[in-house]
């Protein structure tokens, strides 16, 4: 295995382990539309503090899937889907065109015996 190659795997773990968790993916879910600032994604979370909040988007950027852009006093949350495509395309991709292979081949089966 390459340099590289575990370099991705140690990513998609930090990825794996961000996703995890139903509050990250909920800020995920948050910043999928458009940018948020922290302050608007605590406001979303009002059971947790923004401590545990803030440590939850810091797992979120160590795995590469928040961008913070400070803007003056305001720190501004953006998504990043660049990981999440990593896993589309080392593993679902992969499973997905095997899967539209299969009923492809179920339909002209039942196609042909149906003639």
């Amino acid at each position: 295995m390459s340099a590289k190659g575990t370099a991705d795997d140690e990513t998609l773990d930090l990825v794996f382990k961000a996703l995890s968790n139903g509050t990250r993916r909920r800020i995920l879910d948050l910043l999928k539309d458009h940018p948020r600032t922290t302050g608007d994604l605590c406001a979303n979370f009002p059971a947790l503090d923004r401590c545990t909040t803030m440590q939850h988007l810091d797992v979120l950027q160590r795995a590469g899937l928040v961008i913070a852009q400070r803007k003056g006093r305001e720190r501004w949350n953006h998504v990043d889907v660049v990981p999440i495509k990593m896993i589309q395309d080392r593993w679902i991709g992969d499973y997905a065109r095997s899967a539209v292979e299969l009923i492809a081949d179920l339909k002209s089966d039942l196609e042909t015996t149906s003639s």
